[in-house]
């Protein structure tokens, strides 16, 4: 392996944990414990601490971590969390709004590329798409100045947290699950479309999408990946 690979690989790695601690601290931005960023990142505990160890004691400290009380980022850390995660979203939205991308396959082309791109490749994306404010997933954008976004007030639930038949607009879906991306693009599931519950049932929901009458069948695991807001009734 030459000094250039090694350097893109230990880029890659030191990125992925810091959107794994921002992930999983979420808002309240709790410390992060070891056996969380273990089974997130699928790596064994003893080199997650190893990793921990080496941010915590860069020139630039990444994170804060303590034994026993897990890592939480620091400053630098939050900003290129937040950095790469503006990198990877718009690179989706590219992706899928430009370059007519399958919804399943913009996660993992974002993945490879959201670490190395230029502030001015971001820049032009940006611009070419408008400054979008969500991905296709929904998930809200980082600005270019390493902010988060407010969400604007919403009633969210997930879809298996809904126990009766009513309509909803769909927020936003997981990213993770490629079978399950490919399930809700057929279904023309997309965010600010309405979903309307037609049947709760142990083991899923009949579903119908937008303005079609067509019923669709969604199990419970894809259900906990589907974020809704609530309508009046």
């Amino acid at each position: 392996m030459t000094a250039g690979q090694r350097a893109k690989n230990n880029t890659e790695s030191v990125d992925n944990y810091l959107k794994a601690i921002l992930y999983l601290s979420g808002v309240a931005e709790c410390r992060v414990t070891i056996k969380a960023l273990s089974e997130r990142l699928l790596v064994a505990p003893a080199s997650v601490t190893n990793m921990l160890q080496k941010l915590a004691a860069a020139p630039v400290s990444l994170v804060k971590y303590e034994r026993h009380r897990g890592v939480q980022l620091s400053a630098s850390g939050k900003r290129r969390a937040l950095e790469v995660v503006r990198h990877h979203r718009l690179i989706e939205t590219f992706l899928y709004e430009v370059l007519d991308y399958p919804i399943d396959e913009v996660h993992e082309e974002a993945e490879r590329l959201e670490h190395f791109i230029s502030e001015r490749f971001e820049e032009r994306i940006a611009a070419k798409l408008g400054d979008p404010r969500v991905d296709p997933h929904g998930h809200l954008i980082p600005t270019m100045d390493g902010k988060m976004p407010e969400r604007l007030p919403r009633d969210l639930i997930l879809l298996s947290d809904v126990e009766e038949a009513g309509a909803y607009l769909i927020d936003s879906f997981s990213d993770r699950s490629v079978n399950t991306l490919r399930l809700i693009e057929a279904c023309g599931i997309a965010p600010e479309v309405r979903l309307r519950v037609k049947k709760c049932a142990p083991k899923g929901y009949e579903v119908s999408v937008g303005r079609s009458t067509k019923i669709f069948d969604l199990s419970r695991e894809v259900a906990r990946d589907l974020r809704l807001m609530r309508l009046p009734k």
